[in-house]
């Protein structure tokens, strides 16, 4: 049964880092992507980045390029979000999720399939 299930989530200091996992058991497939979004208290949920299933390639929002990287292990049908270098304003609730076909793209409307997500907090 295709499921995605966060984990790594934590409370780290500002400069500390965190890895978060998504398995991703059913979602592997090349023509799949798979986007990582946060969602802060009180505000709306944005996209972090997101993975092509397929070829591997990534894309990430300019708030965290340099910061975070995106991977993926087929055999372990997990994605990873590596996120480096944390700052207080990355806190929040970290989701991955999924869509079958279409292109890039780091609108959750377009992404049909969520986990249950996993609380980072990023203290100064």
């Amino acid at each position: 049964q295709a499921h995605l299930v966060e984990s790594g989530g934590g409370s780290v200091q500002a400069g500390g880092s965190l890895r978060l996992s998504c398995a991703a058991s059913g979602y592997m497939a090349s023509r799949n992507w798979m986007g990582w979004f946060r969602q802060a208290p009180g505000q709306e949920r944005v996209g972090v980045g997101l993975i092509y299933i397929g070829g591997g390639g990534t894309l990430y929002a300019d708030s965290v390029r340099g910061r975070f990287a995106i991977s993926q292990d087929k055999a372990k049908n997990t994605v990873y979000l590596q996120m480096n270098d944390l700052k207080p304003e990355d806190t929040g609730m970290y989701y991955c999720a999924a869509k079958r076909g279409g292109s890039w793209s780091l609108d959750e409307d377009d992404y049909n399939y969520w986990g249950q997500g996993t609380q980072v907090t990023v203290s100064s």
